[in-house]
């Protein structure tokens, strides 16, 4: 199958999306000062995953799989910001957001790659988590090597700092709005 693109101006299409809340994440972090601000720097850090019970049943098989990505709401983000100043940003020079891991975009949508350690009923246990407590989860996936490992050049842009950095990292109050 061909699908064929019409070339010319972008169209702006305006569409409201609902998503629904199928978990809560219960993280040891209820304030978003000094936490860690990436998975890398909450590696030996447990967390636990409560889903609904009318997604209980959409956990099984999961178990057979080493880690997952979690899709969250950023709930405490009140208004999004097109450039900000990033945790790991040597320079502190101002940076557009969709450049950024920050919370501040426009949809406040998390995405984190953690381990996955059980699956008991509605209950996720999870390993390497930089997330708030009581966040909400919108979706789980597996990680699959062989589909998500990125192979060949990869290029992290002004982002420079070295992992023991970004694992020593603790976030500040530059996003928490009151």
């Amino acid at each position: 199958m061909i699908c064929l693109v019409a070339m010319g101006p972008v169209r702006h299409i305006d569409m409201v999306f609902s998503l629904d809340q199928i978990a809560t994440i219960r993280s040891p972090f209820c304030d978003l000062v000094n936490m860690p601000v990436q998975p890398k720097g909450a590696k030996d850090l447990f967390a636990t995953i409560e889903f609904d019970a009318q997604y209980q049943d959409g956990l099984q098989d999961l178990e057979g799989f080493s880690h997952v990505y979690l899709i969250y709401y950023f709930h405490k983000v009140k208004e999004p910001k097109m450039s900000v100043i990033p945790f790991n940003d040597r320079t502190h020079a101002p940076r557009g957001v969709f450049s950024t891991r920050t919370p501040m975009h426009p949809n406040s949508l998390g995405l984190s790659v953690v381990e996955l350690v059980s699956v008991e009923e509605n209950v996720v246990t999870i390993k390497g988590v930089d997330i708030l407590d009581g966040t909400p989860l919108l979706d789980i996936k597996p990680y699959i090597e062989n589909f998500d490992k990125v192979e060949g050049e990869v290029r992290s842009g002004w982002m420079k700092s070295s992992r023991e950095e970004v694992c020593q990292k603790k976030s500040d109050n530059r996003f928490v709005q009151v």
